[in-house]
């Protein structure tokens, strides 16, 4: 019977890398004699001696005392042989990743620790249940999936295997929580939760460069503003690395059994094959110079806005909050449709359209939603054909009033932040659909893990439902690819929400 309490649990972490090292002193500040384990015996001694500065560094700033620092240096033990581990409670490997390696790995350590010890993979995709097949006692092997860099991220994903027990995931939650981590449990599926609903965020941004609607500084710039995002697509996977980006997600690709959701884009595969791997090249989507600074992008301001036309507002704008009072606009006409018409030209909130295909008798401006338009500084829009050189002028005049300014892009249904949104709204779902996470679980991770500023449930609670659905029906209809198709878990949600009001509707009627 494996003990579940790991309070004072001796830890070996196997791999002296950058994950492998930032474990270890997670283990060691927390009070854990911590062994550190790796096959290149130079590795390991650089490893502690980056340990001994990171100390020293966190003693200068006063983030800890130098006492502190000596005690938990003094919980540190280097095995020289595996053989050594023989005895510890838990370990926790951050080796290659590759499945068989992480499997030869723990075969060997099967024979060399007891049947009590407690074996943690810190994969980022590879099957947990894989890994544990190869062992005696499965039932032992767990995911421990830390974050980079380990010390300073706040997520770490709990996997549970087909043969691990619930209990063992709740005695690694409590270990977390005295770490001070945000854990969340997750099944053992291709790329757990982040790995997983993140790939929208990429696999989106990096459609719009191939269907050529818009640059990727202008991209990154959109979803910074107007998402929230604190680091753009193409910016991100510069600072991750092209070539560790596309392989997560080819990896995930393959594992679905090639869902189309998760097809890799060859924007990126472009990047890779020509060794422009971002910030550790000096070139991905940007350059970079020898402080890793980059050139980004800084939309311009109509100096002197001149703006005459008539202007006339229809409907809520209930999903773009403050929308209207922040373009001066007070009175609006009811109507089911959000439509700011400015002379004869319609501005309208996207819901998944296109411009040219939904509107192809109106000249039709359609607007990408905003995270916060009391702060709105920019909007992205798309028009049809129809709209002229003047007409464009006119609305570029028309929010220049605020101080807000406009990014012109070809026309692109859904935009770019909406779009990127509701599509990860839409993998959260999938993920409950097949009872990956709990909706808690899949919010902190994404807030915690990537950090979104807000979760996709969140993010649904925020747009609602019914206009997260519809805008997904709007781009399944145009594109016709299984990857725009509405998980049922979302069409349920929404059917159960509707059934709820039509109950609260009857009982009013009745008691009236």
């Amino acid at each position: 019977m494996i003990s579940f309490d790991l309070s004072h649990a001796q830890i070996a972490v196997i791999g002296s890398g950058t994950m492998g090292i930032g474990i270890a002193q997670l283990a060691m500040i927390n009070g854990h004699s911590t062994f550190l384990y790796d096959l290149d015996r130079e590795k390991t001694q650089q490893a502690v001696d980056g340990l001994h500065q990171t100390f020293a560094k966190l003693t200068e700033k006063g983030k800890m005392t130098y006492e502190q620092a000596q005690q938990a240096l003094s919980r540190l033990r280097i095995a020289d042989q595996i053989e050594a581990l023989a005895n510890v409670d838990l370990v926790i490997e951050a080796v290659v990743e590759k499945l068989e390696v992480k499997q030869a790995l723990f075969k060997q350590l099967a024979t060399i620790c007891n049947d009590q010890t407690i074996l943690a993979t810190n994969t980022s995709s590879i099957s947990v249940t894989a890994i544990a097949s190869a062992i005696p006692h499965p039932e032992r092997v767990v995911g421990l999936h830390f974050f980079n860099p380990a010390p300073v991220m706040k997520l770490v994903e709990i996997v549970q295997g087909l043969k691990t027990p619930i209990d063992l995931c709740q005695a690694l939650k409590v270990l977390m929580l005295a770490w001070k981590k945000i854990s969340v449990l997750t099944k053992s599926t291709p790329g757990f939760i982040v790995n997983r609903i993140a790939r929208p965020f990429y696999a989106e941004a990096f459609r719009a460069l191939q269907e050529q609607v818009t640059t990727y500084e202008q991209l990154d710039y959109a979803l910074k503003q107007c998402g929230g995002f604190a680091m753009g697509p193409c910016e991100l996977t510069d600072l991750i690395g092209q070539d560790v980006n596309f392989s997560v997600t080819q990896s995930v690709y393959e594992a679905f059994f090639y869902e189309p959701r998760y097809r890799p884009s060859l924007i990126q595969k472009e990047l890779v094959d020509a060794g422009t791997w971002g910030r550790k090249s000096k070139q991905g989507f940007y350059r970079y110079d020898d402080k890793n600074q980059y050139v980004t992008f800084q939309p311009q301001f109509i100096t002197k806005p001149s703006f005459h036309a008539d202007v006339q507002v229809k409907g809520a704008w209930a999903q773009c909050p403050h929308v209207l009072e922040r373009l001066g606009l007070s009175h609006a006409l009811a109507s089911n449709d959000n439509i700011i018409q400015i002379d004869d030209v319609d501005l309208r909130l996207s819901q998944g359209e296109s411009a040219n295909i939904d509107y192809p008798n109106r000249k039709t401006v359609l607007m990408d939603w905003h995270h916060d338009f009391t702060q709105a500084q920019a909007v992205v829009l798309s028009h049809n054909t129809l709209c002229q050189a003047d007409d464009l002028a006119k609305i570029d005049a028309f929010f220049a009033q605020q101080q807000i300014k406009v990014l012109w892009i070809s026309d692109h249904p859904a935009l770019l932040t909406l779009r990127t949104i509701v599509l990860l709204i839409n993998e959260a779902c999938e993920a409950s659909l097949h009872g990956i996470a709990t909706m808690e679980d899949i919010d902190n991770a994404m807030r915690y893990g990537v950090n979104y500023p807000k979760g996709p449930y969140q993010w649904m609670m925020q747009l609602g439902a019914e206009y997260v659905l519809a805008t997904l029906n709007n781009l399944y209809a145009i594109y016709g690819e299984e990857k725009y198709r509405a998980s049922l878990y979302l069409k349920q949600y929404m059917a159960k929400q509707q059934s709820v009001i039509a109950d609260y509707s009857k009982n009013l009627t009745e008691c009236a």
